[in-house]
């Protein structure tokens, strides 16, 4: 009985079907490091600064997509060295990013607000998506005597019927030098 068991298993494994793996390319990466570095001033404060969204009630914020707050901040570059022409920002992805919307996720300690998001506002007012590689898209501001000043937004996103609360989030920026 245990050989045709064995005569059997070895019979069936014989029928499946084998993978087959095979080198079809090669990717190479490329790339360049810039020498540029500016000093950075967000609303005229440290290169971390807290962007202060005012107080709105609830209820602008009752369903998805409805946005409230609109709030500019500058990213101000000065002393810049280097070769780069023009500069824009980018927001990096991370653990504060909803990787679906590219929104700011809320994360308040204390009695948080739910149904809200931060949704970051380029140059152009319009909505970009934290971590997102099309804001590469984006225009960019010419450097003018070695100095620029960035000017984007930020704003409330509700995610459904917003509930009132506290809002606090961060997001990694980084200074693309074209």
């Amino acid at each position: 009985m245990k050989k045709y068991i064995v005569a059997t298993a070895i019979s069936v494994s014989a029928l499946m079907p084998l993978s087959a793996y095979s080198a079809d390319g090669t990717l190479t990466f490329a790339g360049t490091l810039s020498g540029a570095s500016c000093t950075i001033k967000v609303n005229n404060a440290g290169s971390d600064a807290t962007v202060q969204l005012p107080t709105v009630g609830a209820g602008l914020l009752a369903s998805q997509g409805a946005v409230a707050g609109a709030t500019n901040f500058t990213i101000a570059l000065s002393a810049c060295t280097g070769t780069a022409k023009s500069v824009r920002a980018y927001f990096e992805a991370g653990p504060n990013v909803n990787a679906a919307n590219g929104t700011l996720v809320n994360r308040a300690a204390t009695s948080p607000a739910t149904n809200v998001a931060v949704q970051l506002l380029g140059m152009d007012g319009k909505a970009l998506k934290a971590g997102d590689p099309s804001q590469r898209d984006a225009a960019s501001i010419t450097l003018a005597d070695n100095a620029a000043t960035m000017v984007y937004g930020a704003q409330y996103y509700a995610l459904g019927k917003a509930t009132a609360g506290a809002v606090s989030t961060s997001v990694t920026y980084s200074i693309e030098y074209l």
